[in-house]
């Protein structure tokens, strides 16, 4: 090849490779401080795309309680939370029946709730609970059992409860609609596991509150998509121990921003890191 076709042929392969590259390095847009432009939720494996806003129509179901008044048997529970004081979620939660619970991905999902049509029971004004308990349905019963499918139900904190109701109708008719969770600082990441398996529990989520799809970064590796395990407790078996990690989550409404550089190399489990934003 004579040395003019060769300068050619090098030129060209180098403008193949830099229009390649380019979209590699740029695809999920520019940083604004902790947070970035990601992929639509619609590419997340299991989800059905984004609704963009939340589904803030008034619905029908019941509310019993469970617990003693100072909320003891509310806390740990099917959502992954540990202690719901030391969380930030206090005595404002919630046990969902099986038609609402949706496999944990409504853990953390923010409800306002009042009780309607019973004037012997009712008591005036709304209450707003988080999602962090599953009621679990009872098949030996087929009468008065609330959290069964298809039945919504929730099952409050009986503080919860006695806001709209009074103690003696154990169970009453309420409304309900999805609201925006208002929480105070940075989205929390509690570790988990060993060497060889992570595990990252999500919750202060604000926004829609609820987590739908969550991706790991460490500072030799790229985007990782993580498995919800249970609850709103996310994994992957890749070994990132040694690694800086980011995060990107997704709530529901298909709202995402991205996490980075939010645990430093020496990082450990049992540890909790507080992003610098929140949704």
């Amino acid at each position: 090849m004579k040395l003019l076709e060769k300068m050619i042929y090098v030129e060209f392969l180098m403008i193949i490779m830099a229009v390649w590259v380019v979209p590699m390095s740029y695809g999920h847009g520019a940083m604004i401080h902790d947070a970035a432009e990601a992929p639509d939720v619609a590419e997340a494996p299991g989800i059905n795309g984004p609704s963009k806003t939340l589904d803030t129509n008034w619905y029908d179901a019941r509310a019993t309680f469970y617990g003693d008044i100072h909320g003891g048997e509310t806390q740990q529970g099917a959502c992954g939370y540990g202690n719901l004081f030391r969380q930030g979620y206090g005595l404002a939660t919630a046990a969902l029946s099986t038609a609402l619970f949706n496999d944990g991905y409504t853990c953390g999902a923010c409800y306002e709730i009042m009780c309607a049509r019973d004037p012997q029971w009712c008591l005036p004004g709304s209450i707003k609970i988080t999602a962090t308990n599953f009621c679990p349905p009872n098949y030996t019963k087929t009468v008065d059992v609330w959290c069964n499918p298809p039945q919504k139900h929730f099952d409050l904190s009986l503080p919860m409860f006695l806001k709209i109701a009074k103690f003696k109708a154990g169970v009453v008719p309420v409304r309900y609609r999805r609201v925006l969770c208002a929480k105070t600082g940075g989205v929390k990441f509690e570790t988990k596991g060993n060497p060889y398996f992570l595990m990252v529990l999500l919750y202060n989520v604000g926004g829609a509150g609820d987590v739908k799809f969550v991706q790991v970064k460490g500072n030799k590796t790229g985007w990782i998509t993580m498995k919800k395990n249970w609850g709103q407790n996310w994994t992957t078996d890749t070994v990132l121990t040694g690694q800086g990690l980011s995060f990107r989550v997704t709530t529901s409404d298909g709202v995402t921003k991205d996490f980075i550089n939010l645990m430093p190399k020496n990082w450990g489990f049992g540890q909790t890191f507080v992003g610098k934003i929140n949704f």
